[in-house]
């Protein structure tokens, strides 16, 4: 069966089953790229299409008459040049380790673990829950920086003031 992608918001295919498993694999179609076979309802990111992605998919998938006319994608998604596939979601994982280590440790943990979970969520489909992951994981990265940054102000005017000598 032949399956058809979008990827940057241009259509791409037919390609084999063989082929755009290969491409998913590869990480040159992602698990939020759009795809589309004869018999889907619909495109779906590739990480919901559960024959592709190994990923539950539900209902969704099921076998049913092709879209009149070929290829079309819902009105919600559709471009000027067709489907457009989500934009990579920034997980901030390096930022959120290096603050842990550097700057305050007790609010770089939360970034880290929030951080952790949004290639996890990108690859399970759920775009919604990975942005928001990727959200808090940028906002706890920032929380830990300023936290370490006023400890270091504070510690150099305390010096400044005579109120504390330096080591």
């Amino acid at each position: 069966m032949n399956w058809h992608y979008a990827k940057g918001g241009e259509r791409h295919g037919p390609v084999s089953f063989a082929a755009l498993r290969s491409m998913i694999v590869t990480g040159e179609v992602a698990q939020t790229d759009l795809v589309w076979r004869e018999g889907m309802a619909d495109w779906l990111p590739a990480g919901q299409v559960a024959e592709i992605s190994g990923v539950d998919s539900g209902p969704s998938t099921s076998p049913v008459s092709p879209p009149a006319g070929g290829i079309q994608t819902p009105q919600s998604e559709v471009g000027v040049a067709g489907p457009v596939a989500h934009e990579r979601i920034p997980n901030y994982l390096v930022q959120s380790i290096l603050v842990t280590i550097l700057c305050c440790w007790p609010f770089g943990i939360p970034a880290i673990i929030f951080a952790a979970k949004v290639d996890g969520l990108v690859a399970r489909g759920d775009i919604a829950g990975a942005m928001d992951a990727s959200k808090k994981a940028k906002t706890w990265t920032w929380v830990s920086f300023g936290s370490g940054m006023a400890v270091i102000v504070l510690y150099v005017a305390l010096i400044g003031l005579g109120v504390i000598s330096g080591v």
